[in-house]
């Protein structure tokens, strides 16, 4: 996101990065898409798309204000997110223990997201928001779309992404064709940061238990930041990193209160 940022407009790099991650699925599939699996679950693809395709926006926009370290730290809110759709949703219930690292993490994302300055707290913000409706999407695929067979499912998953995605794009008026390096630097992410990185985020919630997932995306803060800061510079501040640290120590406290890295896959 943050490389397409001198190349292209924010919202016109989702909607073409959703577009080649759609043909790339397509062509892989050998065009053989069966359209009566989005006929049965169009309310489910238009849920889903809509959620995703803000999300997508959201995440486009946020890279004009805030670092991609700061903004994958405060994506793992994520995981409070998780723990409150069980809650209210499905109904389970938080141990003390898990509270009390649901607690710690709301204070790190708060010392990472308001600092002095109003470009990092709108960033923040709408890291926050996004990584919300991300949330949410996975508790609605993990809870109806196990069952949908797996390549359309994730074909008609982008191509609603994309759909929406081109209207805010609209919508803000920030439709643009790219250009030559804008095209290389799309391909890449719609192959890497979406087809290659969702289908095995699919298949591992297909598979494991919602928490067990967001468990292994703990990590992608200090991942993010080793590779952003020779790339994009902006090391971290104090602040930022004490605030990165408490969101990591409250994600492990209610992860491992949960089973940690061996809890049981979902039946």
């Amino acid at each position: 996101m943050r490389a397409l940022l001198p190349h292209l407009v924010p919202a016109a790099s989702g909607f073409w990065m959703m577009s080649l991650a759609a043909v790339e699925v397509f062509a892989f599939a050998r065009g053989r898409i069966d359209v009566r699996v989005l006929t049965r679950h169009r309310w489910f693809f238009a849920a889903i798309g809509l959620l995703v395709g803000i999300n997508t926006n959201l995440g486009f926009v946020a890279v004009r204000y805030v670092e991609p370290g700061t903004a994958s730290l405060l994506s793992r809110t994520s995981i409070l997110f998780g723990v409150a759709l069980g809650v209210l949703w499905l109904g389970e219930r938080l141990t003390r223990i898990e509270a009390a690292g649901t607690i710690v993490a709301i204070a790190g994302a708060v010392v990472v997201g308001f600092q002095p300055g109003l470009n990092l707290r709108t960033g923040s913000l709408i890291v926050v928001a996004a990584t919300f409706l991300y949330a949410l999407h996975s508790a609605v695929v993990k809870r109806y779309g196990g069952a949908i067979p797996f390549v359309e499912f994730f074909f008609f998953r982008l191509a609603g992404t994309a759909a929406t995605v081109l209207v805010l794009a609209a919508a803000q008026g920030e439709l643009a064709w790219p250009g030559g390096t804008a095209w290389l630097l799309l391909v890449v992410a719609a192959t890497v940061n979406v087809v290659l990185s969702r289908a095995l985020y699919y298949l591992a919630l297909r598979r494991l238990d919602l928490t067990l997932v967001t468990i292994a995306l703990t990590l992608s803060p200090v991942v993010t930041w080793l590779w952003s800061v020779p790339l994009f510079g902006g090391w971290p501040t104090f602040t930022e990193m004490l605030g990165g640290a408490a969101i990591l120590i409250g994600v492990m406290v209610v992860t491992a209160s949960r089973g940690g890295w061996l809890g049981a896959p979902s039946r």
